[in-house]
């Protein structure tokens, strides 16, 4: 019997209150609520795609903005990501993806290696896509990244914005669903040095 991937996380600061599970050998299952349509709608991509299970509820200071709220969710899914995948041992490691939405096209390539680093490349054309600054798709991401501990590159082209931003998180998901899938040959870590630390 393989061990459960599983990480149930809860951060409470004074600008947010967020409670997060994640299964990682899921069917994609969701109920996803942070009170921010965009990254609900973002967060369900995530979950269809990687197929993993997802529980999100958040609140935030919305009445300032969604920048706190946004940034937050990013840093307990990465958290979760990290508590989920334990030693990190029998995993592919590494994903990638390309993801087409229309005329945008994203592209997520990741590495689990423990070295936290973001490379970005987006041009938005709007400020926000609903209550979603799209200066926050970035910073996402990087949150993400750092609190996961992941190597982490994203670039995207396209004219639409919601659909640039649908094709990274939707590329972020299918690159997720690669990189955490178990190797039946691989008994440790991926790594010629042996750990990932």
């Amino acid at each position: 019997m393989m061990n459960a991937r599983v990480a149930a996380i809860q951060r409470q600061t004074t600008e947010t209150n967020i409670t997060l599970s994640l299964n990682l050998d899921g069917t994609g299952q969701h109920e996803i609520s942070t009170g921010v349509g965009f990254l609900d709608h973002m967060l369900t991509a995530v979950s269809v795609h990687a197929l993993f299970d997802l529980e999100v509820q958040a609140t935030g200071d919305l009445h300032i903005d969604s920048h706190h709220t946004i940034e937050d969710v990013g840093i307990v899914l990465g958290q979760a990501l990290n508590q989920a995948l334990g030693d990190r041992k029998g995993i592919n490691r590494v994903g990638h993806a390309y993801v087409p939405m229309d005329e945008a096209l994203g592209f997520v390539a990741l590495d689990f290696s423990g070295r936290p680093y973001t490379i970005f490349h987006a041009q938005w054309t709007t400020p926000a896509i609903g209550q979603f600054p799209t200066d926050l798709v970035q910073h996402f991401f990087e949150s993400v990244a750092v609190h996961g501990r992941i190597t982490l590159h994203a670039r995207v082209d396209g004219r639409n914005d919601h659909h640039q931003a649908e094709a990274l998180f939707k590329a972020l998901a299918r690159a997720l669903r690669m990189a955490v899938a178990r190797d039946p040959r691989r008994p440790d870590v991926a790594s010629t040095k042996g750990t990932l630390t």
